[in-house]
Order: C-alpha cells, then structure tokens, then sequence
C-alpha cells in the first residue's frame, strides 16, 4: 500500500508515534524516525523497520526549534531523495489549572504541539509542491474539540492543529497534496496506564464504547489516510476515539 514511499514521523520513539512508524513501515514505507530525547527507543524502532526489509534512520531534532526543523528535513530528503509522508505525532503536556498555569508551560506546550507542525510542514511545502504529490498527517486530540480541565494549554495546541490542517488543506489541494488531523481519544500507552483506577474508570465511564483504544488504532487511520485510498479525503478531522466526541 505504500511501497516506495518515504515517511517522516515526529516524536516516534515510543508510544503512538512508534506504532505508527512501525504500521507505515508493515504497508512498505521507509521511514525518517525522529526523536527528541529517546534515542535509545528511536534506534530500537529502526531496528525493528529495518528487520522488516525497509529502510530506517534515526534523527534528533526538537521540532520546536525552527531552524532545526529546516535542516533535518534538508539532510533527509539528500538522504532518501524524497519524502512523501508527513505525520506530525510530536507532543508534550505540562497539565495545571489556568490559576496555576505558568506563561512558560503554557509556551512550552504551544511550541512543540502547535508551532512544532507549523515547522515541518513549512519545511516540507516546497518539496511537496514541486512533487505535487503528498500526505500530511497531524495529530490532534479529542481534548482539542471537546476541551478538558487543566489542560488548556494542551486544548488550545490541538485545536490550533485542526485550524491549521483546514487551512493548509486550502492551499494545497489543487497540488494533489492532502492535508489531515487525527484526533486520538483515550488510548492506552505508558502516559494513561500511569493514571489512578479511579481516574481511568472516570474516563472510560465517558467513552460510548467503553474501553480505551490503542496506537495501532490510531496508526491504521494514519496508514489509510498516508495512502491512495485516502486520495479524495482532506482538510479532514477523524476522531478515533471510541465515540467521546459525540
């Protein structure tokens, strides 16, 4: 399904990220896995692509830091030669009530989940353009359409992905590159399975399906939408969240 593709994914040393490196990586992409901090996972994940029979690399990069956003996809495309998908999975929470929210959590959140897709698909949008051929998948949340207590900052991130998914969708559907959000809901990674018994039956007390759903869940979304089969669907939100945003 995606043979000969290249696939970059950002924050994919672990959790969803991972499983969507991996996931492109079972329907034939070879895949760009970048981290941040998580080197040692990150070169697991190559590992396991590369086990796979496809091509794999490691590559730090913050992407809340423009420049460096520029130049790792500068290296990457000398490296594979093109690039083809973009999945936008970088995230960070640093959740508190607004009374007791710092400028600099609330900063902190904007620019990694918000800022940091701006940075790549800026990046990648002359590529794209002069391919006139593309995937962009980003990451969303269900607290960015519903909100949630003491994450406004993380609320206010997500729901500026989905603007701007819709926005760039605009510009560049006319070049056959389509533009997605994919908005997880209560999914079970290291992050949730960290939570209280009470905090977790609290959750899945909202959840019309009544369990939490899982990275490949939402890597299999990813996957269809990276693909041909997606070919007609942009400027799209898909909630893969068990029925919460109802």
């Amino acid at each position: 399904m995606l043979t000969g593709k290249v696939a970059l994914v950002t924050g994919a040393g672990r959790g969803i990220g991972r499983q969507i490196a991996l996931t492109l990586a079972e329907y034939g992409a070879d895949v760009i896995v970048n981290y941040n901090g998580s080197r040692e996972k990150a070169e697991e994940v190559v590992r396991e692509i590369e086990g796979m029979g496809r091509k794999a690399v490691a590559v730090q990069c913050t992407v809340a830091d423009f420049e460096a956003c520029g130049k790792m996809i500068d290296e990457m495309l000398a490296e594979f030669g093109h690039i083809d998908i973009l999945v936008n999975n970088a995230g960070i929470t640093k959740d508190n009530l607004m009374i007791k929210m710092s400028e600099a959590d609330f900063d902190a959140v904007i620019d990694t989940n918000l800022k940091g897709t701006f940075h790549t698909m800026k990046h990648m949008y002359r590529p794209f353009l002069k391919q006139k051929a593309g995937r962009i998948i980003n990451l969303s949340s269900v607290t960015g359409i519903l909100g949630n207590a003491g994450q406004a900052n993380y609320a206010a991130s997500k729901a500026g992905v989905i603007g701007l998914t819709k926005s760039v969708a605009k510009e560049l559907a006319g070049r056959n590159i389509t533009v997605n959000a994919v908005a997880p809901g209560y999914i079970d990674t290291d992050m949730t399975q960290a939570m209280t018994d009470s905090a977790k039956e609290a959750v899945l007390s909202q959840i019309p399906l009544k369990r939490a759903g899982t990275p490949k869940d939402i890597a299999e979304t990813v996957a269809f939408l990276a693909s041909d089969k997606a070919s007609y669907i942009t400027g799209q939100v898909i909630s893969v969240d068990g029925g919460m945003a109802i």
